[in-house]
């Protein structure tokens, strides 16, 4: 046996929506669920435990304006551990954060490589900006540095029309997403129009980030090519502040952001009643703080999705599509305690009592 210390969790271990069990051990880091025989130096955790939270839209190493440098992305993984986040998505960033890898205290990060949108149509500073012509490329090169995921930005304001269009021309899309997916990789695209939906989803994408766009026509379209959303309400929340920054020099797009604002909820409760699979993501990162992964989660409960479901879209279920394990036989010991039951209550997930991260006690 392993001369790390032994951590016993006692009371009640979400391992699946309703698979409740009574404890579990951490020997070696690793979960079991057998009392290891002569245990020494136990260290006993009691309350609810879930896997460790996902946030599958989160910005590691990306400023307001860019780049940060890594002890700024060291802060920024620490505040989405200390909220419960030990798995990320990272949906595109310009900053090398291989480095965390290698650090057991911080969240394990699948990386979809750096943005990738149409030349001055996106964040300065964030992305490789190109053309049609040189999509299919650069979606090649982020599809082997990064952690099985492409990212690229669907839409943006267009300047010249004064409004919200999409990016890429069917064409280019569809070729771009076969070559990712040659490659092993899934897509993911920034969305936040209606206009660019339909040719990606029908392009083969995999998951669309914001999703605002979705209208009751194409609801079907993504549930029926299991096109997953990752909503970031948190994010859409900024909108009527974004739309009133833009009120004067943009009218069209600002009139458009507060009406996807004004639907969000509705939106996202269409998906999920119509079968698409809703992850949480909060979209930190950029110009908003990290951390925010239980707010996420009530905003999707707000939504209407029933706690569980919601809940689910945070762990379980984010976890096996992202293929990563839960709180299974063996896995690391990655897992969140809890005071109260949080598929009671999801805002329970606000204040952790204990985080574990690879089989240690980390908050």
């Amino acid at each position: 046996m392993s001369d790390r210390a032994v951590l016993h969790v006692r009371g009640r271990v979400l391992a699946g929506p309703e698979d409740v069990r009574d404890e579990l051990w951490v020997v070696g880091g690793r979960v079991s669920y057998d009392r290891p025989a002569g245990a020494r130096d136990v260290t006993t955790v009691e309350g609810w435990a879930l896997p460790g939270l996902v946030d599958a839209h989160c910005h590691v190493g990306l400023g307001a304006h860019g780049p940060v440098d890594a002890d700024v992305a060291e802060k920024q993984a620490l505040t989405d551990r200390e909220a419960g986040t030990l798995l990320i998505r990272d949906a595109g960033s310009p900053s090398d954060t291989r480095w965390v890898d290698d650090r057991e205290d911080l969240p394990k990060i699948i990386r979809a490589g750096r943005h990738i949108a149409r030349t001055r149509r996106y964040i300065r500073g964030y992305a490789h900006e190109v053309e049609p012509a040189d999509l299919v490329a650069y979606v090649a090169r982020e599809a082997r540095r990064g952690d099985g995921w492409v990212k690229l930005v669907g839409d943006w304001i267009d300047r010249d029309l004064g409004d919200l269009a999409a990016c890429w021309p069917r064409e280019a899309a569809e070729a771009a997403i076969a070559e990712a997916h040659r490659l092993g990789a899934r897509v993911t695209a920034h969305c936040f129009a209606e206009d660019s939906l339909r040719d990606l989803v029908e392009s083969g994408i995999d998951c669309v980030e914001h999703a605002t766009g979705l209208t009751e026509d194409l609801v079907p379209l993504f549930a029926e090519r299991g096109v997953a959303i990752v909503p970031t309400l948190v994010n859409i929340a900024t909108f009527p502040d974004l739309a009133a920054g833009g009120e004067q020099k943009y009218p069209a797009w600002s009139a458009h952001m507060r009406r996807l604002h004004a639907r969000r909820y509705d939106t996202v409760r269409a998906a999920y009643d119509a079968g698409v699979p809703v992850f949480v993501g909060t979209d930190a990162g950029g110009s908003l703080p990290h951390g925010l992964v239980a707010a996420e989660v009530g905003e999707l409960v707000t939504a209407g999705l029933p706690a569980l479901d919601a809940l689910a879209a945070a762990t379980w279920s984010a976890r096996a599509w992202l293929g990563r394990p839960g709180l299974d036989e063996g896995a690391p010991a990655d897992l969140v305690v809890y005071d109260t039951d949080p598929r009671e209550d999801v805002r329970v997930l606000a204040a952790p009592r204990r985080i574990v991260l690879n089989g240690t006690v980390v908050g």
